[in-house]
């Protein structure tokens, strides 16, 4: 298996592992301005922007992920979406 990396292509994550699967909030807007996430091998996450399924992807531990959603939980991030 290749390494995955930050800033690597999608598509050459979908090579890298097989079985890849993206999906999206079941809220993202019609417009197709979401973020796209998979779950790896080991209990990463991948990131990507639906807009350029091929593009980058950003990569987060299992414990980044966490933090991020219990931040977004609490509130930390609201200032950013007003």
């Amino acid at each position: 298996m290749n390494e995955i990396s930050n800033g690597m292509l999608a598509s050459a994550l979908d090579s890298a592992v097989d079985g890849v699967r993206w999906r999206k909030s079941e809220r993202s807007n019609p417009s197709g301005n979401c973020v796209e996430l998979a779950g790896l091998p080991g209990g990463g996450v991948a990131v990507r922007n639906s807009r350029h399924p091929a593009g980058p992807v950003l990569v987060y531990s299992r414990g980044e992920m966490a933090a991020f959603i219990l931040s977004a939980k609490n509130g930390d991030f609201d200032d950013l979406a007003l």
